[in-house]
């Protein structure tokens, strides 16, 4: 049997097959027949290779049989296909308003600890009054120090506890530089908090991370005073850890404050008595705060120009926590590491 009957009786069969794979309306059969036949290792590929063993004289009846018989087979799988439709379907239907099996069922997300803790501040920090703001956390020695009552001495400002990126632009230490960059661009009264991520190169522990999240709260106005600082600061603490949480003020000291104070409430964990989370105290630390210094506001207008902030006609008061640290009063977490391990063994608990 000479190349050209081969052809030949390869069209005959393929045609056979995807006649009789339509008429009985099997598509897997007359899949398999186009594999078989047209697929990239079928028997029309395998003839094609006779073309390099052709005579000169019987290359260019061989290529032409080759190409109808391409073209006449396409065409009859095609129409093939039209009247065979899909593949029948093996097993039972698929129902997509099944449910699936619990084992096989997705696992419904929910925000991180720390997201919760931000946004459960806000709330209680919305309701007294105070706006959020949001400022960039690369900064310039200005807004981080200068304008903060900083000193060019004070030790915060050395490079190995500040990552500094250039010679005027560091990752902010603190979120009070959005404290500025408001009163920068509004004049009083305002009632503003700023949460954020604040970087500094701590050794990381259990209680200290080289990146890690504040929320800062500034309230200037006419006559203000530290029974509203801490009559406002009992608020946000009873919103977060329940009604009769008490507040205490121990004296501190902070560039931009004065007078300043360290900020404690009865702990969570015990309410009073004295517990492992409090060492037995009775109270736990949250952050710092106090009366705005008046060296702010005189820095403030000379960078903008104006005595917007004069202070002897405004006051206000200003404090920052670490989210964290609320996050682990809280819960009585005593590793600040789990909030970023993404452990989901950690999270699903809280």
């Amino acid at each position: 049997m000479n190349a050209q009957e081969q052809v030949a009786e390869m069209k005959r069969a393929a045609l056979a097959a995807f006649q009789e794979a339509g008429a009985a309306n099997d598509a897997k059969a007359l899949e398999a027949a186009r594999i078989k036949f047209l697929g990239s290792n079928g028997q029309l590929k395998a003839l094609k290779e006779l073309l390099k063993g052709a005579s000169k004289e019987e290359k260019p009846a061989l290529g032409k049989a080759l190409n109808d018989a391409d073209k006449e087979l396409t065409t009859a799988f095609e129409a093939a296909k039209s009247s065979a439709g899909p593949a029948k379907q093996s097993g039972p239907a698929f129902d997509p308003t099944e449910p699936l099996p619990p084992e096989k069922a997705p696992q419904l997300g929910r925000l991180h600890p720390l997201t919760r803790t931000v946004d459960q501040v806000r709330d209680v920090l919305h309701a007294l009054g105070f706006e959020v703001v949001e400022g960039p956390e690369v900064e310039d020695e200005r807004h981080n120090f200068d304008d903060l009552n900083i000193p060019k001495d004070h030790p915060s400002r050395d490079s190995w506890d500040t990552f500094m990126l250039s010679k005027d632009a560091l990752l902010r230490s603190q979120t009070s530089t959005v404290q500025v960059r408001v009163m920068e661009t509004r004049k009083p009264p305002l009632r503003v908090i700023a949460p954020g991520r604040v970087y500094r190169p701590d050794k990381i522990d259990a209680t200290h991370g080289s990146t890690f999240h504040q929320i800062e709260g500034l309230y200037v106005d006419k006559g203000v005073s530290m029974a509203d600082l801490r009559g406002t600061l009992r608020l946000m603490a009873e919103g977060l850890f329940g009604k009769g949480t008490q507040v205490r003020f121990r004296p501190s000291f902070f560039p931009f404050t004065e007078p300043s104070a360290e900020m404690d409430c009865t702990c969570p964990a015990c309410g009073g008595p004295g517990c492992s989370v409090c060492k037995q105290s009775g109270w736990v630390e949250l952050g710092g705060c106090g009366m705005v210094d008046p060296n702010v506001f005189k820095a403030l207008n000379k960078a903008r120009g104006d005595n917007a902030y004069d202070p002897e006609v405004w006051s206000g008061f200003a404090f920052g926590f670490g989210i964290e640290r609320l996050a682990m009063r809280r819960h009585g977490i005593t590793d600040i590491r789990l909030f970023l391990e993404n452990d989901l063994r950690f999270l699903r608990q809280i």
